[in-house]
């Protein structure tokens, strides 16, 4: 017997509790499973214990030792397999995010997170 494939696994990184909970409640109903982290530095904690992460699903202002882009870098440096979502209300500019990472500006909707995160999956 077959058993059914694994859901692919969110780290959703954004300071801001009402924003992430949004975020949390709109990719889990896409149906991904969803790991949540209020900073980068907490990111990197949960991705140095996890191995099932696949999307770091990141906002890019964010307090604390890094922001979101150094977030984005430093999982491309350490983890080149996982893939990077990057989100913000204000645009980006060219080569700001590592190769292969995606832009999507707030406010995003359900639609364009299910959208944004399939096509990184296959990517």
């Amino acid at each position: 017997m077959i058993s059914e494939a694994k859901r692919a696994v969110i780290l959703i990184v954004e300071d801001e509790l009402l924003i992430r909970i949004n975020a949390v409640e709109m990719i889990e109903v896409a149906g991904f499973e969803v790991v949540e982290a209020a900073s980068a530095d907490e990111a990197i904690a949960i991705l140095e214990g996890r191995l099932d992460i696949n999307v770091v699903f990141t906002d890019i202002q964010m307090p604390g030792s890094m922001d979101g882009l150094k977030l984005a870098a430093a999982v491309r440096d350490r983890w080149p397999p996982i893939k990077i979502v990057a989100t913000s209300g204000h645009e980006l500019g060219p080569g700001d995010l590592p190769e292969g990472g995606r832009f999507l500006p707030k406010p995003y909707s359900p639609a364009e997170i299910m959208k944004t995160l399939r096509e990184v999956m296959v990517a």
